[in-house]
């Protein structure tokens, strides 16, 4: 996929984006391939594949799901090689960005890139999301946490609801309908005992007949019980069931 068929993709979907919005994609791209050859960021790395499977589908909530303005604080848990939160960014520079990660060298690349993109207002911690959650300066302070192929929905709603603020939404980028609906049934439990409702699942495509992509909307409506989220590895291990 050329930049302009992505930029005509977007504009299908109702989303303008700029001359230079399109070039922070190709130098998103360019650092991307880059760093993957000294830190596995993606096993995706033709251009096709990276702004169809990457940016696009990073960018899919903007226009599935009814979010209604972007003067948020906003947390990406596990957000690997930066999706879906920078693409989230490059559109809306305005959005107040923390991002989690465990691996150091993917949070390196991400303030490297990041420099590079003149993205501003952008915290990059290095860490266990369990660990973030229990932190007061972090704890229910975010409008809207994202989250990108990390973990089973019972086990990622741990890691993400006590970091949303009552009121703020998660949002959960999933591939397979049917595996999506399974771990919606596992997860239940967890969702209702970290004081949030499941509000809206939007089943789609990616364009060329790439694959089924699954986006889950969960509100916060109360306070995460402080026990939550236990201590780093114990949801991993023993999810709320």
């Amino acid at each position: 996929m050329e930049e302009n068929q992505f930029k005509k993709k977007l504009q299908d979907q109702g989303l303008s984006i700029s001359p230079d919005q399109l070039l922070q994609f190709s130098t998103y791209y360019q650092w991307l391939i880059e760093w993957n050859q000294k830190v596995n960021l993606t096993a995706i790395t033709d251009k096709e594949g990276v702004y169809l499977k990457h940016f696009y589908d990073s960018l899919m909530p903007l226009w599935h799901l009814p979010l209604a303005n972007y003067y948020l604080k906003m947390c990406d848990v596990g957000a690997g090689a930066g999706f879906p939160s920078l693409p989230i960014k490059i559109i809306h520079p305005e959005i107040e960005l923390t991002i989690i990660d465990s691996l150091n060298k993917r949070i390196q690349f991400l303030k490297d890139l990041s420099s590079n993109l003149k993205l501003e207002q952008i915290e990059f911690l290095h860490g266990r999301a369990e660990d973030v959650g229990q932190d007061s300066n972090y704890r229910e302070q975010f409008d809207l946490v994202t989250a990108r192929a990390v973990a089973p929905l019972n086990v990622l709603a741990e890691f993400c609801l006590p970091l949303l603020k009552k009121g703020g939404k998660f949002i959960v980028l999933k591939g397979s309908h049917e595996q999506t609906n399974t771990e919606l049934k596992e997860a239940e439990k967890a969702i209702k005992t970290l004081g949030a409702k499941l509000e809206q699942v939007v089943q789609t495509y990616l364009p060329e007949d790439e694959g089924e992509r699954t986006l889950l909307l969960i509100e916060k409506t109360l306070d995460t019980p402080n026990k939550y989220p236990r201590k780093a590895g114990k949801p991993s291990k023993q999810p709320i069931r």
